[in-house]
């Protein structure tokens, strides 16, 4: 709001002073006014201040005493802290990070408590004071003038020297206004200005004007000049109006009688949150206006709903939308919850019980105005241009006649069908008007009464809800919570006939295995939140009031968790029957109900998120016998509920899991009914959207809503939520089941037959395994084997299908195995085949299994460990044969200590070798030989290796080209033969000439064989090129530089001449090496010059080089 005004105030009105003259303008002191009852006058002045402008009361009486105008005016102020509190703060709860000063209610309270309100005066029905704001931190002191005019127990205006722009009142007007209601007493009351010029003569008049315009002349001089001479023109406009205006003297009859509200404000704080809307904190105080407008509605304020409506307006022309529908994007998750909270706000607007025709008209208007919009956001959340199938508000009413089967569902249609409906029906005003109402004798409609003779409400549950809400939110709470018993007594019959429908049915429906969804539309996740409604008014009547609580506390600490105590239900038969319990008892049946998984993203989320909240609410119980005895009873139900419970035997395919609510039922029963918690959440563990497709449902039934296409679960968006809520209710299960063997089995059979996620499994592994594993403490050994079953069905599961923590599940695996003990170890190896592949069974298993930690952690004795190497010797052989490339090398390794074992694995190498082996894998086992002593079957490994390789002309770079270059140095060190040997299949393998010309060099500077090997001698002469083998490597090499270079000279370009220039330097030192080489290289070049001259440039720079 903006605290300075250039506005006139509205209690400006015409006044001609008649009302007598005026003995004393001073108020006399009240003393012990406190200690006595009200007078007459107090009382009978209380009630027209409250309810007559002050201008009806001068209209109806001719002459009011002056003692009778001024408790008139006196008690015209507003007398409630709570309303002061209401237009001074955004909400009940602080913003996060806000300080004490920063809230405005709380400021002003500071400021009254410290004495900063001086110069009080009250004329009429304006009151004006200074408040002054101590230095601190480098600010100076501050003195603020503020002025606020009132009528009937409302603020009307407010101005004030700070300047400040809010929707609020400033803490300084909060200050002048505390103070008014807390010393009254002390505040100088005097008459509206113009009663007392009225006791004036012509000179005091004139005295009077001429000192007022001494004091301010800078400022009212102009004015007063202008009045002089309008006053003084017979023909002025002035001068044909009788009276004149007096800012203090109260409302006219035709002035609208509100609160003051900054409508300019509103409008530009909501348009700037919505501008930044994406970030928390002003989502957050969106919300908090929404609350306000609920808290002004439950003052019965009429500034709620025009509150609203400038909010609305607002949201209408958010740019953003425009945009989302073109592009035919959903609005963010932040923005859809604010326009659901706006859409029921209305609907408990247009619901008012005391509403006028022509008010209710006026919002019918605005709302279809807004449904029109193109832009216009829809129930769902979508921007399509389909007319959604959703009930309509109106679906629970006789004939269906107000269905509005036309209308797009926006987020208004439910309001504007609320429009619809009133509060007309005889028994709906008896069951709100009296707690007393029941037909005990029998003699009215039997429908409309259970069999002990308490109300019901037969309309839609959601409908009926939203009466209860309206009613809640617009201060009635008593009327509002005997609407809420009579629709839970409803709720509680119709559950009553459901059940019975359902025992006569059930055979052949256990038969078939198949059900349909009896409920048309589920009340958790509705648009009208009808179960969050019945559940927050139930328990706000057993709230204990803490007389210690303030009207706003800054401070989150501050918020204390509500305490709840059982109050009896009025006519209750039961006299265990409390509201209490009545909240909790609706809650389960609302979240127990099998309701259809709705379509779209946000409604899924919708469905969740209120599950949440609910489940939420319910845990802040504190449970005591008779709130066990309700939890006891509904789970019985909802396990025997059949199609109408999503924990009955049979549930639809696509119904809402329960995974959520059965996870709050079991923690609450678990200290009182072990077996019951355990029934109720192994019915809930299933997903059946995720199981087989049952048969097609019986025609029969057209009414109830049929099985569908396989294909539609991909549309459950939340699907990923659903089951790590799956998995949550499954890991509370197998922790609360630890050292219960018999428990522990039935959940690992009901994980295993319902849980179909690798990963969320293996998560339950996990924490099975850590459970069972407490540190400083022994294992429990069921729940560890638990956690290795659940381990075995990860493996099988993932064993074909790609994930990408394979490994890490694998390694895991073992070393759960490991805390098991040495039979499981021998177990997962001595069935590798379905649990693991080749290659992580030898690389990983094996490997850890035989390492000296694990012989360690297990303390293994030497029988114990052969018995385990001898294993993993087995299965590194068994994954050789299957996988002899991925697993050779391994089996190698963990076969070392046995001479058998490794000559087995080396024969399986060897046999593989020429089908089953790459190059690369047969380099890394010569390598492996080599090292390990092994020098001759390197060299087979690496002939082998050989025989698959093929190094092109230009692949000077290969990797591997090292493994070659180190193959012939082993061959050499090994003697002539073997290096006659291995040239042929180099030869074969290597056409690039550097790599030949490298290998021959090499060969040229040591003579072949190594000192000390057994059969191999070193003849101390170095081997030549004229001779074989590496007379053929010379002749290969020089082959391999022709045609290399004609090769380049095909493709060549100016910028790459100068490294060809090098290359033939390098091929000349090769020809060079045979005994004929200089006049080779003289021909082939000659041959280059004579075949290439068109490349004049590329044969000049030859010549220059080569001549």
């Amino acid at each position: 709001m903006a605290d300075s005004r250039g506005e006139p105030p509205a209690a400006k009105r015409l006044c001609l002073g008649h009302c007598g003259p005026a003995r004393s303008a001073h108020t006399k002191p009240g003393h012990g006014r406190f200690h006595k009852p009200d007078s007459l006058l107090d009382i009978s002045a209380k009630k027209v201040a409250e309810k007559w402008p002050f201008e009806q009361v001068e209209e109806r009486f001719s002459r009011i005493p002056e003692p009778v105008q001024r408790r008139i005016i006196f008690w015209s102020f507003p007398r409630n802290e709570r309303e002061i509190c209401m237009y001074s703060s955004l909400s009940y709860q602080c913003q996060e990070g806000e300080k004490d000063g920063e809230v405005p209610f709380n400021k002003g309270l500071r400021l009254l408590e410290t004495g900063a309100i001086e110069r009080v005066l009250q004329v009429g029905f304006h009151l004006s004071g200074t408040v002054t704001e101590l230095a601190s931190q480098g600010e100076p002191e501050k003195t603020y003038k503020v002025a606020i005019s009132f009528d009937r127990c409302k603020i009307t205006s407010v101005t004030c020297g700070c300047g400040n722009k809010d929707i609020f009142y400033c803490g300084h007007v909060v200050a002048l206004s505390l103070y008014r209601i807390r010393k009254a007493q002390q505040v100088e009351l005097r008459l509206p200005i113009s009663e007392t010029l009225s006791q004036m003569n012509r000179d005091q008049l004139q005295k009077f004007v001429q000192y007022l315009i001494t004091a301010h002349h800078t400022e009212v001089l102009p004015t007063a000049q202008k009045l002089a001479d309008e006053i003084l023109s017979s023909c002025s406009e002035i001068n044909q109006v009788h009276g004149a205006p007096d800012p203090t003297a109260g409302a006219s009859i035709d002035d609208v009688n509100c609160w003051h509200l900054d409508e300019q404000q509103v409008q530009e704080q909501v348009k700037v949150l919505l501008s930044i809307s994406g970030y928390y904190g002003a989502s957050k105080q969106l919300h908090s206006m929404f609350a306000k407008v609920r808290e002004m509605l439950r003052m019965r304020d009429s500034n709620g709903a025009r509150m609203l409506t400038l909010m609305t307006e607002q949201f209408m022309e958010d740019p953003r939308l425009s945009l989302w529908r073109q592009q035919g994007t959903g609005m963010t998750d932040k923005c859809r919850e604010l326009w659901d909270e706006l859409g029921a706000l209305w609907v408990c607007v247009v619901l008012n019980p005391h509403c006028k025709q022509d008010e209710k008209a006026g919002w019918v208007e605005l709302l279809k105005k807004w449904n029109n919009m193109d832009v216009c956001p829809q129930e769902d959340g979508n921007y399509g241009n389909h007319v959604s199938e959703t009930l309509s508000i109106t679906a629970g009413l006789q004939h269906n006649s107000n269905r509005n089967q036309g209308l797009r569902r926006t987020v208004f249609v439910r309001a504007i069908e609320a429009c619809g409906l009133d509060w007309k029906d005889c028994h709906l005003r008896k069951i709100i008007s009296s707690d007393n109402y029941t037909n005990q004798w029998g003699d009215g409609d039997r429908s409309l009464f259970d069999s002990q003779g308490r109300p019901l409400w037969l309309e839609h549950v959601p409908t009926a809800c939203a009466r209860v809400d309206a009613l809640r939110s617009h201060g009635y709470p008593r009327e509002s919570l005997r609407l809420a018993v009579a629709i839970v007594n409803t709720v509680r019959l119709q559950k009553r006939r459901q059940l019975e429908t359902y025992k006569h049915q059930k055979k052949e429906l256990l038969q078939k295995g198949v059900t349909a969804i009896a409920n048309q539309e589920g009340w958790v996740g509705h648009p009208l939140d009808p179960i969050g409604c019945l559940c927050r008014t139930l328990l706000e009547a057993c709230k204990m009031d803490d007389e210690s609580s303030v009207l706003f506390t800054d401070s989150i600490n501050d918020i204390r968790k509500p305490i709840y105590q059982h109050f009896p239900v009025p006519g209750s038969s039961n006299t265990g029957e409390s509201y209490y319990a009545l909240a909790l008892e609706v809650a389960l049946i609302g979240l127990g109900q099998q309701r259809l998984m709705p379509e779209g993203l946000y409604a899924q989320d919708k469905v969740c998120r209120n599950e949440e909240q609910l489940v939420s609410m319910l845990s802040q119980m504190e449970f005591d016998e008779r709130l066990v005895q309700v939890l006891r009873k509904q789970a019985v139900l909802l396990l025997e509920g059949g199609p109408f419970s999503g924990l009955g035997e049979v549930v639809h395919r696509e119904s809402v899991p329960m995974h959520t609510f059965a996870r709050y039922l079991f923690k609450a029963l678990l200290l009182h009914d072990p077996d019951l918690a355990y029934k109720v959440s192994l019915r809930a563990m299933r997903l059946p959207v995720l199981e087989s497709m049952a048969p097609a449902a019986d025609g029969s039934h057209p009414h109830l809503v049929a099985l569908v296409d396989p294909s539609r679960y991909p549309r459950w968006f939340i699907l990923g939520h659903l089951e790590t809520q799956q998995c949550e209710l499954a890991s509370t299960m197998l922790t609360a089941a630890k050292g219960d063997p018999k428990w522990l089995r039935v959940v690992l059979e009901s994980i295993q037959q319902n849980i179909h996620s690798p990963s969320l499994i293996y998560k339950l592994a996990q924490d099975a395994c850590k459970t069972a594993t407490p540190p400083n403490c022994a294992p429990d050994i069921t729940l560890l084997n638990v956690s290795l079953e659940l381990g075995l069905q990860v493996m099988r599961m993932t064993l074909s299908t790609m994930n990408w923590r394979r490994r890490e599940m694998v390694r895991w695996l073992v070393s759960c195995a490991t805390e098991v003990g040495v039979c499981a170890l021998m177990n997962i190896m001595q069935n590798w085949y379905s649990l693991f592949t080749p290659t992580e069974a030898t690389t990983i298993v094996a490997a850890t299994v035989t390492s000296h930690a694990t012989v360690l952690r297990l303390s293994l004795d030497y029988s114990q460990r052969e018995e385990l190497d001898s294993c993993a010797r087995t299965v590194a052989l068994q994954c050789t044969m299957k996988d002899p490339q991925n697993c050779a090398l391994s089996a190698l390794n963990l076969c070392e200590k046995n001479h058998v074992a490794f000559e087995t694995a080396y024969q399986i190498v060897l046999d593989s070798a020429s089908t089953g082996m790459s190059y690369s894998h047969l380099f890394t086992i010569a390598h492996y030989m080599e090292h390990r002593g092994f020098p001759i079957r390197a060299y087979k490994m690496a002939s082998l290796a050989l025989s698959h390789l093929s190094v092109a002309y230009n692949q000077d770079t290969h990797p591997a080209i090292t493994d070659v270059l180190w193959a012939c140095s082993l061959s050499h060190s090994l003697g002539k033969n073997e290096l006659a040997a291995i040239v042929p299949l180099v030869i074969k393998s290597v056409q690039c000439a550097p790599v030949l010309s490298d290998i021959l060099r090499r060969c040229t500077m040591s003579a072949p064989g190594l000192p000390g090997l057994p059969g191999r001698r070193n003849s101390g002469k170095l081997m030549s090129t004229e001779k074989a083998p590496l007379c053929q490597l010379l002749n290969a090499t020089m082959d391999a530089y022709v045609s290399t270079t004609h090769s380049r000279l095909t493709h060549i370009s100016p910028r790459h001449y100068g490294e060809f220039i090098e290359f033939l330097s390098k091929a000349r030192e090769t020809f060079l090496m045979a005994q004929d080489g200089h006049i080779q290289f003289t021909q082939f070049i000659d041959n280059l010059k004579q075949t290439y001259k068109g490349k004049k440039k590329l044969m000049m720079l030859v010549r220059e080089r080569f001549g």
